[in-house]
């Protein structure tokens, strides 16, 4: 189903020239959502200049008449208590969630999870643009972003040296901060970044702060929903975190990251400013072993240390890290599946679900794992085949037709065939079967002449067989075939004479005639 929230979403993204493929990627959304929005925009005769300005309710209710949201199961705190509620000292989310579930339990109702609380809640702020009025609450947003200035490694042995630029990330709360070399800042090394912050914090948080990298954000317009690259959203959601850019050229937005990047730049750099560093792992550590540090330094205006605030009130209220970390992998798409049930990828073969033969699937290939997809559905997944290898095979037997889905062809499967064709047909296949001692022993022989009906067609067959049922006690292949490839069943007679196994053939009285 459409839900409203998309439909003017996608009115706006067409009218900017987006096709629906396009916006379906983008927005992680169905194509057949997108075409039935579409669909319904044309039936209406409206286009993006006609609901600009209109509430997104009221642009999926005229498009949609009569149609429904569906509605969360859940019950829905004020969302605007809360926002209020959070502007008072000591008061936290999981602390109105608490109490959000004891008011849920009293009625009876049914409650939502504190990650699923945690993320509307950051919704219902993003969606009025306000903030709240306290800053920073524990354990609940991590801001990232790139630092300004760079470093540089020198291999000891070639003397070559390589650019070395710095990945910064910081829980507001605590101030608590990561840093990663990186060698560039491409998209995989982006999403390598926060999978190895997420390692050095030990949790995530339901807010995910960064600036507007085409890593990760691939629009942010002035009006309307912000477009995040497919890669980011799934590693974002993979560690349960919704991703929140700051706005263009608003680096109060993320005030922590933005001071954290200044210390990176100025105290680290300033720190190794005479080391050299042989490579990246040589500087990783030593970075890591200046973040101990850094973090272990004390406030100077309120007690304790990013360590020990970190510690002992946010690390706890993180949410838990899943058992196994992102995989980083990158994307192909638009490959069809070949007639085999296979598609093909690095000179090799990987098997997809027979149902999707001719079908056009994305392929994601990670570090060891190679997965096939449809749209929002995971189809398969197979191990990855080596880097080396060429021409191979990589088949689950589940996706190709299996015994279940596989009929092998007996007597009553060749006598429905048959009945469908005519009752000419039906009766020389049922005269075959009688005349042979098994069953077994005549399937072969009816799919002999039942094939013929994908030659010359059902009707035709079907005239054949009544033909060759006026002379013959039990037609076979040998006596039909000859009637279609000479015509005698459009033709609607049949020469007088005997009937012997090459067909219908002149007889006597013909060659009696000839020389007089």
């Amino acid at each position: 189903m459409v839900r409203k929230i998309q439909a003017k979403l996608v009115l706006r993204l067409h009218g900017r020239g987006l096709s629906g493929r396009a916006i379906a990627r983008s927005q992680g959304m169905s194509r057949r959502s997108v075409a039935d929005v579409l669909d319904a925009a044309k039936a209406v005769g409206i286009g993006w200049d006609d609901v600009a300005n209109r509430p997104d309710d009221e642009v999926y209710a005229l498009l949609f008449p009569g149609r429904g949201e569906r509605e969360s199961v859940y019950e829905h705190p004020d969302w605007g208590k809360v926002h209020r509620e959070l502007a008072r000292v000591g008061v936290t989310l999981r602390i109105l969630h608490g109490e959000y579930v004891d008011e849920c339990r009293q009625s009876g109702r049914p409650h939502m999870g504190y990650d699923r609380f945690c993320k509307l809640y950051a919704a219902y702020v993003a969606r009025l643009g306000v903030t709240s009025r306290v800053e920073h609450k524990a354990g609940r947003t991590i801001e990232v972003d790139w630092a300004g200035k760079t470093m540089r490694i020198a291999d000891p042995v070639t003397g070559d040296s390589s650019t070395v630029y710095l990945f910064v990330a910081v829980l507001p709360f605590s101030r608590y901060a990561f840093v990663e070399p990186i060698l560039d800042m491409g998209q995989n090394s982006w999403l390598r970044a926060h999978v190895a912050m997420y390692e050095w914090f030990g949790g995530s948080t339901p807010r995910l702060v960064c600036d507007n990298p085409k890593t990760g954000v691939i629009k942010y317009p002035r009006e309307g929903e912000i477009v995040l690259n497919d890669a980011y959203r799934g590693m974002a959601e993979h560690y349960s975190a919704a991703v929140l850019p700051g706005r263009v050229r608003k680096p109060k937005d993320k005030p922590s990251a933005e001071n954290t990047v200044w210390h990176a730049t100025m105290a680290l750099v300033g720190a190794m400013r005479d080391r050299e560093f042989g490579s990246l792992d040589e500087l990783r550590a030593a970075i890591r072993a200046w973040l101990a540090e850094y973090n272990s330094r004390a406030f100077q205006k309120r007690d304790g240390s990013r360590s020990s605030v970190f510690e002992s009130e946010e690390k706890p209220l993180l949410i838990a890290l899943p058992p196994m970390p992102y995989e980083v992998a990158d994307w192909v798409y638009g490959r069809r599946v070949q007639a085999n049930s296979h598609v093909a990828y690095a000179r090799n073969w990987y098997s997809v679900p027979y149902a999707y033969i001719g079908s056009t699937v994305d392929l994601r290939i990670g570090a060891s794992m190679f997965e096939v997809w449809h749209g929002n559905t995971r189809l398969c997944s197979h191990r990855l085949l080596p880097t080396t290898a060429s021409n191979q095979w990589s088949t689950n037997e589940s996706d190709l037709p299996g015994k279940a889905v596989w009929r092998p062809w007996d007597r009553k499967r060749c006598e429905q065939w048959a009945r469908r064709i005519g009752p000419g047909c039906a009766a020389v296949i049922g005269r075959l079967f009688a005349m042979e001692r098994l069953d077994e022993q005549g399937v072969e022989p009816a799919l002999a002449i039942l094939r013929l009906s994908k030659r010359y067609s059902a009707q035709r067959l079907e005239n054949a067989c009544s033909l060759s049922l006026r002379s013959i006690a039990s037609p076979r292949y040998s006596h039909i075939r000859p009637i279609l490839e000479s015509g005698q069943d459009t033709t609607g007679g049949i020469p007088d004479g005997a009937v012997d196994d090459a067909g219908w053939v002149r007889g006597g009285d013909y060659y009696a005639d000839m020389g007089r």
